[in-house]
């Protein structure tokens, strides 16, 4: 299906364009009422990411809003552990919690992975499907996952966590099997994001949650590696890599064959841009910079475009919050659709 709006994916391949596409993560979400709405009528976060239907409609929702130039699917990171057979909960004010945790071989040897792991998660394919249909070639579809280094972090600490030490102290003390349950967790991932470019989506992105509580030689050793036999194997459409606070690895990654390398707020593009070479850089706006008058937003966003010098797409440093009004979320979005190189 040929794209009204490609303006993305010229970006990434490096064509001229007239200005830099804009998306935000968690664009689909808690800021927009109808999304609220529709929330409030299900049982949990999970009922909605499972119900195909109600995926796609959410993931458009930001799309008919703000007429962002991409849409990203609703989905969660950690299907990926779960159709590896390590069930979650998403525990309402709390987040993610895994009743039972890895902790040893046997617990990692009883683990699906490649195509037997992918084919448990039918209903983000079919959600893929319900979303393509109903772009209907309005703007590209975004899908993504979460870095083997970050899945591993929640399947052996249980939840989220301030330090993640249980993880990181599993790097430490077992690194064959840190190794061994990253690499079932990279197999799981290229099939379930290869089987997602079958389904329509143009680009693929890569979410290294916690890259930034590693040193930089362990994220070299346990995060890097499986980063790039993901990017690798992911050949027909482009990957984004965004692994926050990882200021220390971006000539690591700038290695990879990806397309495309994400910033926080706390990367200058200019620190950046000399350590990934030509690459697209994607980002970088603090998103409590939404918080802030339509002025200051619209004053911030161009000198943020400005710093980049082109070769980006338009984005924040991580997602939105809940609480950021929908009318600063449109200033952003307009002040990026009105900018012109």
């Amino acid at each position: 299906m040929k794209l009204k709006n490609d303006l993305l994916l010229r970006t990434v391949r490096g064509e001229q364009v007239e200005r830099p596409p804009v998306w935000l993560m968690r664009q689909a979400g808690r800021v927009l009422p109808q999304y609220r709405a529709l929330r409030g009528k299900l049982s949990g976060f999970k009922e909605l990411v499972e119900t195909p239907e109600l995926a796609a409609e959410v993931t458009i929702q930001p799309i008919d809003e703000w007429g962002v130039d991409a849409a990203i699917i609703f989905s969660d990171i950690l299907v990926i552990p779960e159709a590896m057979g390590l069930e979650y909960q998403m525990v309402e004010k709390r987040g993610p919690l895994f009743p039972k945790t890895i902790q040893n071989r046997a617990d990692i040897e009883g683990l699906r992975s490649g195509d037997d792991a992918a084919a448990h998660l039918e209903y983000v394919y079919h959600a893929l499907d319900a979303t393509v249909k109903g772009l209907d070639g309005r703007v590209p579809l975004i899908g993504f996952a979460g870095a083997p280094w970050t899945i591993l972090a929640y399947m052996v600490e249980g939840s989220g966590s301030k330090t993640f030490s249980k993880a990181k102290k599993f790097l430490y003390t077992e690194p064959e099997l840190a190794h061994l349950l990253l690499d079932k967790i990279t197999r799981a991932t290229i099939s379930y994001l290869q089987t997602k470019a079958e389904h329509g989506v143009s680009l693929i992105q890569l979410f290294d949650s916690w890259a930034g509580i590693l040193s930089p030689e362990q994220y070299r050793t346990f995060a890097v590696p499986y980063l790039r036999r993901i990017s690798q194997a992911i050949s027909t459409v482009p990957v984004t890599v965004f692994a926050k606070n990882a200021w220390f690895a971006l000539e690591d990654l700038g290695q990879i064959d990806c397309e495309v390398i994400g910033l926080d707020w706390n990367t200058h593009p200019s620190f950046a841009r000399p350590l990934v070479g030509d690459k697209v850089l994607q980002g970088n706006m603090d998103p409590c910079q939404l918080y802030a008058s339509h002025d200051s937003i619209i004053a911030s966003t161009r000198e943020m475009i400005r710093a980049f010098g082109g070769r980006q797409i338009v984005n924040l440093g991580h997602g939105l919050y809940p609480d950021i009004e929908v009318e600063k979320v449109r200033t952003f979005v307009d002040t990026v659709k009105n900018f012109r190189y």
